[in-house]
């Protein structure tokens, strides 16, 4: 075990000097308390070290010890429906002192699980090959994976039953002769992807239950989107939001840099609202990893890492896996300030160089892959991000538009207006839309890809003409420019709009979503034809069935599709009494 001494303390890094050989990304442990860090960087007469801890009383002539492993967290069974800081070390009452994880290493616990193996002795195992199912009376059943880089023939196979995570289950013999042990758990390097077979593309949308992203910005299944957005437009309530709604297996939240109210907050919600996919908890399908503002704040850097990674060994097991990270600007103040300190030369806006590459690497993480076991997974990534001032100009919010595909930006004059969600339909772009249409023409909204750019249209036109409608009077306008103000204003109060808080309308379903989009699509097709053999667009928003119309996505449920149906009718007859009135009234004009 390589040992150093303790040199110069500044804050989260320490520089010391080596009695012995270390490596690049080699976790250590300092002190008397064995606080964690990192080696990052290696000199012939010293070692810089970022620490994940409080360095309060550490001093010059403290002892560093090597682990001769890279950073790690161990993953197992006992992750899904708890609640952990950003080095994955469980937060108890037990070892919460204040507001974080008392410093120096946290003893795992061992729980036990109900282990039934898939395979028998003398099986031939590949790397990340299923060797049973841990069932659980509170949650998801889980896989037993054998660690990617471990295979060999299968010997000494325990029999069903409750076995700590710890203990062994088998032992895999390779073509050396070696004999690994495989147990429920083991450690992977948080900085390193998990590996796969290939990465496959995607069809297949992941569902938010907002139609402002389902209809207008889809992501795709193992796709990248951020929420950008400045001070008070709602950012994580849209992601708490998602969390609650989307339709992943299970979904990772990672709080990073942000206030801790707004956590706790998190966490009591998700322990109390029912999962709508299996009628449980949410928080059994839910893994928190909380680094909250006043945690050390060089393990908000490992925070984000440390999420994909847990996200990572769930795709493994072939489920859906969605990532949440709040916000992504605070993971970036977290590398500006230890790189000061470190004594980099800064890059733009005072964030390190390495700023867009560390993006990169976090992001691309993001994929739709076959496992290596062959099974199909993926790890959806959506971050927020807190420009200050709300300027999406700045470094980080640049550099991230570079590696996602969805980018869905919150704007403070639609979060003033009490608009929920406050994303601006102009500002914001999904690149995934065209893979994902068929999708949608088979959920029965056949003129999907039609209806979206219509609408996305309209609102462009809209945003054009609601100036000369404030200098000159809405009234003063052309008939046709009335008739987009007209339908603009559906769109957003219609269809865009959603609240929170209501029990019909929080998270509408890809049926519902198609159902009220192909109505409103069909509705401005026909008024649009209207306009054009001179009925006023007054004329058309002044019918009785108009007003059912804007309401329809409070008053109509999931499941009322004769209700549906009905509206639509009535749509098409009161509009086909404007047309016959408008015939009348010309024949009359005519006759005298």
């Amino acid at each position: 075990m390589s040992r150093a001494i303790t040199e110069w303390v500044s804050g989260p890094v320490i520089r010391a000097r080596p009695e012995g050989t270390f490596v690049m990304r080699e976790a250590v442990r300092i002190g008397e308390k064995g606080l964690l860090g990192e080696v990052i960087r290696i000199k012939q007469s010293e070692i810089v070290i970022q620490v994940y801890e409080d360095t309060t009383g550490i001093r010059p002539g403290s002892l560093i010890e090597g682990e001769g492993q890279p950073l790690s967290i161990r993953l197992g069974p006992g992750i899904l429906g708890g609640t952990f800081d950003g080095l994955l070390r469980p937060i108890t009452e037990v070892n919460i002192d204040g507001a974080w994880v008392e410093p120096g290493s946290v003893k795992p616990v061992h729980e036990s699980y109900y282990f039934i193996p898939q395979i028998t002795n003398g099986n031939s195992l590949k790397a990340g090959a299923i060797i049973g199912v841990v069932k659980s009376d509170n949650g998801r059943d889980q896989h037993i994976l054998i660690p990617p880089k471990v295979h060999g023939v299968v010997e000494d196979l325990v029999t069903e039953g409750n076995y700590k995570d710890n203990e062994t289950l088998c032992f895999l013999t390779g073509e050396d002769g070696s004999r690994v042990a495989v147990s429920m758990v083991h450690n992977w390097s948080v900085r390193v992807p998990r590996p796969s077979l290939a990465r496959i593309p995607s069809d297949e949308p992941m569902l938010t239950g907002q139609r402002i992203i389902d209809c207008l910005f889809p992501i795709a299944r193992g796709g990248k989107a951020a929420i950008p957005g400045g001070f008070g437009t709602g950012k994580t309530v849209l992601l708490e939001s998602l969390a609650k709604s989307c339709n992943a297996d299970v979904i990772v939240y990672v709080g990073c840099g942000e206030r801790g109210n707004e956590l706790a907050g998190l966490l009591e919600e998700f322990s109390q609202l029912e999962d709508p996919s299996t009628g449980r908890l949410l928080l059994e399908r839910t893994v928190l990893i909380a680094n909250t503002s006043n945690m050390p704040v060089a393990a908000r850097e490992a925070s984000i890492y440390t999420g994909v990674t847990v996200a990572e060994y769930f795709r493994d097991q072939g489920l859906d896996v969605a990532l949440m990270a709040d916000s992504t600007s605070r993971w970036a103040e977290a590398l500006r300030e230890v790189s000061g300190r470190l004594g980099e030369l800064p890059g733009e806006g005072g964030y390190p160089a390495y700023l867009s590459s560390r993006l990169a690497d976090f992001y691309e993480r993001a994929a739709k892959v076959t496992t290596l076991n062959g099974d199909r997974g993926s790890v959806t990534l959506i971050g927020a991000v807190s420009p200050p001032s709300g300027d999406f100009s700045e470094p980080v919010t640049s550099h991230t538009r570079r590696y996602i595909r969805c980018f869905w930006a919150l704007d403070v004059h639609r979060a003033q207006a009490r608009f929920y969600p406050a994303i601006h339909p102009l500002h914001s772009y999904s690149t995934d839309a065209d893979l994902l249409a068929r999708w949608w023409h088979a959920e029965g909204c056949t003129r999907w890809h039609e209806f979206r750019l219509r609408f996305l249209t309209l609102l462009d036109e809209q945003a054009h003409l609601e100036r000369m409608a404030r200098i000159i009077g809405k009234d003063a306008m052309p008939a046709h420019q009335r008739f987009v103000l007209m339908c603009a204003e559906l769109i957003n109060e219609g269809f865009l709009r959603q609240s929170a808080f209501s029990e019909i309308d929080r998270s509408p379903s890809p049926a519902r979503q198609a159902v009220m989009m192909r109505i409103i699509g069909n509705f401005i097709l026909q008024s649009e034809e209207l306009v054009e053999k001179g009925v006023t667009p007054e004329a058309i928003s002044h019918l009785a069935v108009f007003r059912r119309l804007m309401r329809m996505s409070e008053d109509i449920a999931d499941g009322e599709w004769e209700e549906f149906s009905e509206l639509a009718i009535s749509l098409q007859k009161a509009m086909q009494e404007l047309v016959d009135a408008e015939a009348d009234s010309n024949q009359q004009q005519e006759g005298v």
